[in-house]
């Protein structure tokens, strides 16, 4: 499978966003991706350095720009995972991958379920927590395990994905460091976004891809000075090998070629998935165990 992941900075409006990924989009096309990856909340700033409730207000276009990724995917022809900002009814919003197939029709989609609550990263005010489970989108090109972001630091969304049968990782991202940080906390930080996800890559036999944003976007509140998103965007194999890696500061256009049939091999040297103890994981159902 030929994987474009697309890295790039907001560029202060909607539609030069728009612009922007679908430039980026026609070039991985004509380049061969059959599978396009965006960034989290891609067509619009990271609106969560700040609670502010006018901003709900940008969820009201979801059915639009539903129809508007839907035509790119189908003009284009690749299988294309979105990230938007879906109003479900008044006072209920969520952060939701969308997954449209080559023809455009919606293959499928998910609803971002850990939501964190930190500084300069308030989601818990604007998304409601998903409700679709760890479910993996079948389309033409395989079956995709999204989660998003937040997620990626948790083991079990990315086993119950394996479980369920998803032949790839992929974790559409905004993550990024205070430019006031220390440079070896902002090492830390880095090291430990990648290394995670490397090792759910490796205790689930599967690829895996994460696609962030880039460069830096200003608190409007004032209230911290804004978030220097580091991109990186990556893709690594069922052994954690990394295959590519993007650059921490540029807008790029990362393609990949993962071999679906790997994990097959991999999971016969390594066989996790038969040497689970399921009789003995109840404790996991616990917040704490005392």
């Amino acid at each position: 499978m030929h994987v474009a992941l697309i890295q790039h900075a907001w560029q202060n409006e909607k539609e030069a966003m728009r612009r922007k990924s679908c430039e980026m989009i026609a070039e991985s096309a004509y380049k061969g991706a059959e599978l396009v990856v965006l960034q989290e909340l891609h067509q619009g700033p990271y609106f969560c350095q700040y609670e502010e409730t006018h901003l709900f207000d940008l969820a009201e276009s979801f059915e639009e720009d539903m129809a508007f990724w839907s035509g790119i995917a189908k003009k284009y022809h690749v299988v294309l995972v979105t990230s938007l900002f879906e109003k479900r009814t008044a006072g209920l919003y969520h952060n939701t991958a969308v997954v449209f197939e080559k023809d455009g029709s919606v293959a499928g989609s998910y609803r971002k379920m850990h939501i964190p609550d930190d500084p300069g990263f308030y989601e818990k005010f604007y998304f409601t927590p998903g409700d679709t489970g760890f479910e993996p989108v079948d389309t033409s090109v395989g079956r995709l395990g999204i989660l998003i972001c937040w997620d990626q630091w948790y083991p079990e969304a990315a086993r119950l994905m394996a479980l369920k049968g998803a032949e790839i990782l992929i974790y559409p991202t905004a993550i990024g460091w205070f430019d006031s940080d220390p440079e070896e906390e902002k090492k830390r930080q880095h090291d430990a976004w990648i290394t995670v996800q490397r090792g759910h890559a490796v205790a689930n036999g599967l690829p895996l891809v994460a696609v962030n944003r880039v460069g830096f976007e200003k608190d409007e509140s004032g209230a911290l000075d804004g978030i220097r998103f580091w991109g990186s965007s990556f893709a690594c194999g069922p052994q954690g090998e990394m295959l590519a890696e993007a650059s921490t500061e540029r807008e790029e256009i990362l393609f990949v070629d993962i071999d679906l049939e790997r994990s097959e091999e991999v999971r016969r040297w390594w066989p996790f998935l038969r040497d689970r103890r399921i009789d003995a994981y109840d404790g996991l159902l616990k917040r704490f165990i005392d």
